[in-house]
């Protein structure tokens, strides 16, 4: 058990403070692809009966018009936010006509990139700039990329745990600080482990192979519409097809808030050879917001985010900077076919005690030796991860999957104890548990369960996935959706649209103009 971690939940315990860990907030946000009939990325527009994409707080779009994101509130329970979430796709499926919602995080058949058509909002300022950033996207990294779904798991821990945290600790920093210090503490402990969700979670082996469509590629074939790696987890998370020299020269390992600031801040503002030759503004139109190596802090691709709920047109870099971290929001996971929601409690449950267990544990700092490692570790993972005898490098050490995942797991289960205390039940142990059984044999992962299933069905990846999301269609309609909640969505469904025409309607800026105050914040 790590000394640290072992200290800390020890100085909790003893000082009578574990109910500071109460109250622990969960938000989820999920992507989904709409698919015409046939199972092919769907054409039309994201439906009015769903109100305005663009203020819309709980069902909008992502990249394209087809690439739905329904977003929970944040619940003390999680079991709560995917009740919110179960109702969320149960009142999506009443407005979808014959169009089902793909329940997987790679795409489905997509004919070339001309048939992923990107999201609109409007024709306010704040409508054009998210249309503009994806236009950008797509001219930088094309668009078959932008089509990959996943899900988002967002965790704040409780207010009242930093306080009692740093007087514990004897810190001297103020509570903001102290918070923000936490929450990168506990990014840079879930960096270095995150290996292990993405194998016990992982659940994208195989894809479309219009998805590689003129791309060269070592991947296998499954079949003439499949491919796959035998041993993956999540290709969702390889390199596959995604190509980002002006990204990878960064460097941003998360060791304190003032130099993720900074470093984000320089690279909005730096800019990149390729993209000046791009341009910004021309003839036809917007190509890009900027010609800087990222557009917006949101272009930087990470598995883990540090967050703050920004002000009405406030940049989210200038939010963090002002007000610290608020809570953190996981990157890496995929949807998982074989679950109606694509996650499920028991996933959630390990999460919770994973992520707690990050933020008390070894507070040391990330090296740039060990940032590559931690890319590597993660490489092998997602490509290799399920490989009989696979071996990761912790420090200078050689680990086989199963050495190193117990360790972690002996961890965690010191947390999932504490958590259950609170609980007054044994949910997060179990959960443990559950982790543990894939640990022993990867053949009860999600990856290795669905290269099974499709191999017992005699389906391919196109094919199976379209019967997963009937499936689970079935399943979710069944379970039905509250009358209160009905009434709360239809009436989001109106009030959403008269927000938007009203923005439109206020606007007094022109965009050039607008476009220049939001970058220069």
């Amino acid at each position: 058990m790590s000394e640290a971690l072992k200290q800390n939940l020890k100085l909790l315990t003893e000082n009578g403070q574990i109910l500071a860990l109460d109250g622990i907030l969960h938000g989820i946000e999920k992507e989904g692809l709409r698919v015409d009939t046939q199972g092919s990325i769907s054409q039309t527009d994201h439906p009015a009966t769903l109100g305005s994409a663009l203020t819309h707080s709980h069902i909008t779009t992502d990249y394209s018009e087809a690439l739905l994101e329904f977003i929970t509130p944040a619940f003390k329970e999680s079991g709560d936010a995917l009740n919110f979430l179960q109702q969320l796709h149960s009142y999506t499926y009443q407005q979808l006509g014959e169009e089902e919602l793909w329940s997987a995080s790679m795409p489905c058949h997509i004919a070339g990139e001309s048939a992923i058509q990107i999201a609109h909002f409007g024709s306010s300022n704040v409508g054009r700039l998210k249309y503009i950033y994806r236009v950008g996207l797509e001219h930088r990294y094309g668009k078959m990329m932008q089509a990959i779904a996943g899900i988002h798991y967002n965790f704040s821990l409780p207010e009242t745990l930093w306080p009692v945290l740093r007087e514990l600790q004897g810190s001297q920093e103020s509570l903001q600080q102290f918070r923000s210090s936490g929450y990168f503490k506990l990014i840079r402990n879930f960096r270095r482990s995150s290996w292990l969700l993405l194998y016990l979670f992982g659940a994208s082996p195989a894809l479309s192979s219009s998805f590689m469509c003129g791309q060269k590629h070592d991947l296998d074939v499954w079949d003439e519409k499949t491919l796959y790696r035998p041993y993956a987890t999540s290709l969702r998370m390889s390199d596959l097809g995604y190509s980002n020299k002006a990204q990878a020269e960064l460097n941003i390992c998360f060791n304190h808030l003032d130099t993720y600031i900074h470093t984000l801040t320089q690279a909005i503002n730096t800019p990149y050879p390729a993209y000046d030759k791009l341009g910004v503004k021309t003839a036809e139109g917007y190509k890009q917001l900027n010609n800087c190596v990222l557009q917006i802090e949101n272009e930087y691709y990470s598995d883990i985010r540090p967050k703050r709920v920004a002000l009405s047109g406030e940049k989210p870099i200038h939010a963090l900077h002002e007000r610290g971290v608020e809570y953190i929001e996981v990157r890496n996971t995929d949807i998982n076919p074989l679950l109606p929601l694509g996650i499920d409690q028991l996933q959630s449950d390990f999460l919770d005690a994973f992520l707690v267990t990050c933020l008390l544990s070894d507070p040391s700092e990330v090296s740039n030796k060990e940032c590559e490692l931690i890319d590597q570790n993660n490489s092998l993972i997602v490509n290799r991860g399920r490989e009989p005898g696979l071996t990761l490098t912790k420090n200078d050490q050689q680990l086989t999957v199963p050495e190193w995942g117990n360790q972690l797991l002996t961890d965690i289960q010191q947390t999932a104890v504490v958590l259950d205390e609170i609980a007054g039940n044994s949910r997060y142990s179990d959960a443990v548990a559950a982790q543990q059984a894939k640990l022993n044999d990867p053949k009860l992962t999600p990856s290795a369960q669905i290269l099974e299933a499709m191999q017992t069905s005699g389906l391919d990846y196109e094919a199976f996935i379209l019967q997963q999301s009937r499936k689970h269609r079935n399943n979710i309609i069944n379970v039905g959706i509250s009358s209160e909640q009905q009434a709360y969505l239809d009436q989001l469904t109106v009030s959403s649209k008269e927000e938007q025409a009203q923005i439109e309607m206020s606007d007094t800026q022109n965009f050039d103009n607008y476009l220049a105050d939001y970058l220069s914040q």
